[in-house]
């Protein structure tokens, strides 16, 4: 077996600078071709290939075309990192020539592109993976573990959000060449649904046992950026006369097979601090991210709070204790690292991904899925299944330390 596998990266934006950074830290990774569509952008890739990390490579190309990286017979697997809408056509475009693919997160702009990323993987047999990187976070994993180890019991309803002012980097995303401006500009959506998406599905059984059946999705009226654009960019921006799609608030709820509810929320044209809004509740008690605190039925003290820190500790999921011990790498408070070191295992050893293809598209179907429940009044619309019935009776999935839909304490 091969001990190095070389990486094609498309897109070195802002993100994917950080992306790329953190994945040469992988003892197995070395980036040898570098696509963006702006010049500078593909140096600095280039520059960063060649001088960072402990695989870095004399000899890295760069391309405008990402084509030209698909093309090349040394590539073992590429890693998407482009605007929103241009994921999923290259993912499949790299998966009919035959390279793995390790995708970024945002939503999709159909149903139908989904239904062909799927098609495509499986016609093809290759794996895509959506490097979603929250499923890795440390409290999302300890959770992981208790609702694996029947802490809260059958679990009801949980939620989540994508709550991040983002004000500046939409309002400047014009001059910055950052998507998100044409994307608030033209779209009214849930646009970046998997960081709560993501750990929640797992905690559900999504796709294996369970699956979401339909949505229905509300937006509220868009004011956020217009204050944040006058202050700092001048009353003569001329954005200032744009009518902006995007609501400042969308609230999405999901209905599952098994009966549970999912509450979804996108807050990021407004001031606040950061929150992934965290909840999970069930039979027996409750956890809430933004006052880290949790309620455990015949546990806790009597209808009082406790701090979620001890907790923590002592359902740790067993791959944070090891990272804490080998020592937490960069990247998102550590989560991207795991993330990235779980799409290498799996192209490494020619494995299955722990976040596969299935995943992928339901995660990024509520998009365009929420997208249409708001154009027609916020009615419910139907979650189509991606697995086409495999979810009743999925492949036991892969035995790896960075496995999601189960943990074995004995890999560790």
């Amino acid at each position: 077996m091969k001990n190095i596998i070389n990486i094609g990266f498309i897109g070195i934006g802002c993100r994917g600078q950080e992306v790329m950074k953190t994945m040469l830290d992988i003892d197995c990774v070395k980036v040898v071709a570098v696509c963006d569509v702006y010049q500078d952008r593909v140096e600095k890739g280039i520059e960063i290939a060649s001088s960072y990390g402990v695989n870095a490579s004399n000899d890295v190309k760069g391309y405008l075309d990402y084509h030209e990286i698909l093309n090349r017979d040394d590539i073992d697997a590429v890693v998407i990192t482009t605007s929103w809408y241009t994921h999923i056509p290259i993912a499949i475009d790299a998966m009919k020539a035959g390279k793995r693919v390790g995708l970024e997160v945002g939503g999709a702009y159909s149903i139908q592109q989904c239904w062909d990323l799927v098609k495509v993987s499986e016609e093809t047999k290759i794996p895509c993976m959506l490097l979603e990187n929250c499923c890795y976070g440390r409290t999302e994993m300890a959770i992981l573990n208790m609702i694996k180890k029947d802490v809260f019991g059958e679990i009801i309803h949980c939620q989540g959000g994508y709550e991040h002012d983002l004000r500046d980097e939409i309002s400047c995303g014009r001059e910055n060449r950052h998507y998100r401006f044409n994307e608030y500009l033209n779209r009214n959506t849930e646009n970046y649904p998997t960081h709560e998406l993501g750990p929640i599905a797992k905690y559900l059984n999504i796709n294996r046992g369970n699956r979401m059946l339909s949505l229905v999705s509300m937006s509220s009226k868009t004011k956020g950026l217009y204050p944040w654009m006058k202050q700092h960019k001048g009353n003569d921006y001329d954005a200032l006369n744009f009518d902006f799609k995007q609501g400042d608030i969308v609230t999405t709820m999901i209905k599952c097979a098994n009966g549970e509810t999912i509450l979804l929320t996108l807050d990021t044209s407004l001031p606040r601090p950061y929150s992934r809004g965290g909840r999970v509740q069930g039979v027996k008690g409750i956890w809430m991210e933004d006052n880290n605190s949790i309620y455990l039925d015949n546990i806790s003290p009597s209808h009082k709070w406790e701090s979620f820190d001890k907790y923590l500790e002592q359902y740790e999921h067993p791959l944070w204790k090891k990272y804490r011990e080998e020592g937490v790498k960069s990247g998102h408070d550590g989560m991207d690292y795991l993330v990235y070191s779980a799409f290498a295992e799996s192209v490494l050893k020619q494995i299955d991904p722990p976040i596969d293809v299935y995943d992928a598209a339901t995660w990024m179907s509520i998009s365009c899925l929420a997208e249409i429940s708001i154009q027609q009044g916020s009615t419910p619309v139907d979650i189509p299944d991606f697995t086409n019935g495999k979810w009743h009776h999925r492949e036991k999935p892969c035995n790896s330390i960075y496995q999601l839909d189960i943990v074995n304490d004995e890999l560790f």
